[in-house]
């Protein structure tokens, strides 16, 4: 079925925070082209019946942008849309301890466990630095045998990524059912098992680790429930936030959690601490 893309080109400052900003609005998937030019091109996969006028309007008011920006409407096929997909996703190596790629990429002959995501209707490839911040920290914390909970799975990465580096068990969740299917369907190509369910059919246990990968001001929000989900000594990361938002973020989960420097790359922020 044909489906509508969305472009929008502005300041590279905003270009970031506005790509999530489009996913959070509904967006199928997000390209970014020439990232590092002084007005990237933005380009969102709409459904043919989405209002792309109310879909910019929404995205630009959760970017906190001042003015609208212009944006172009094409059509675009099936077909050419999974090529533009396949050119954009690079495989990805966390350290010696994981290497992902997409299921046309031909792994290293030496290459560690292997974890195959393919682009698809929820976010998260690895291919975004707050994912790479949240996997790095996971590679850096589990030892085997934790309990891992990821809030806002998405693509489901960040937890079948915990369960390849020996967690116990992992439990996904994220509010949106098209998450929950590609979390499902990506355990099951990887031969992963997870339990992947809506936030309220969470049972009342406590984990040893929670990750949460989602927009600075629902992380704001979610503090007192993440912190409640987090064991007494585990540890929680959360991404997805923008450098200039870690004070913020870090300011509503100190009341819990004893906090770390915060790592930055790219203009995004990662969040860890423990539960005290």
């Amino acid at each position: 079925m044909p489906w509508l893309a969305v472009s929008v080109e502005l300041e590279r400052a905003s270009a970031e925070a506005f790509s999530e900003a489009l996913l959070a609005a509904g967006a199928r998937s997000v390209s970014v082209e020439n990232p590092e030019d002084a007005r990237p091109r933005l380009t969102a996969l709409l459904d043919a019946s989405a209002d792309a006028a109310a879909f910019v309007a929404k995205a630009a008011g959760t970017a906190a942008l001042r003015d609208l920006p212009a944006f172009r409407i094409t059509s675009v096929a099936d077909a050419d849309w999974v090529r533009q997909s396949q050119a954009q996703f690079s495989p990805l190596a966390i350290g010696e301890r994981l290497w992902i790629g997409a299921s046309w990429h031909e792994p290293p002959a030496a290459a560690p466990p292997v974890l195959r995501i393919d682009p698809g209707l929820a976010f998260g490839t690895g291919d975004h630095a707050t994912t790479r911040l949240v996997l790095r920290f996971l590679a850096s914390t589990i030892r085997g045998g934790e309990r891992v909970l990821d809030y806002g799975c998405g693509s489901g990465i960040l937890a079948l990524a915990a369960a390849k580096f020996g967690a116990a068990r992992c439990d996904a969740v994220d509010i949106d059912p098209l998450a929950l299917e590609a979390t499902a369907a990506n355990a099951c190509a990887n031969a992963v098992a997870l339990r992947v369910m809506l936030p309220d059919a969470l049972g009342p246990e406590r984990y040893d680790i929670v990750v949460s990968n989602i927009l600075a001001k629902t992380l704001t929000v979610l503090a007192p429930l993440l912190a409640r989900r987090t064991a007494h000594a585990g540890r929680i990361a959360l991404s997805g936030i923008l450098a200039g938002q870690a004070a913020e973020i870090g300011a509503a989960y100190a009341p819990w959690f004893s906090l770390d420097a915060p790592l930055i790359e790219e203009g995004w922020a990662l969040i860890a601490g423990r539960r005290t």
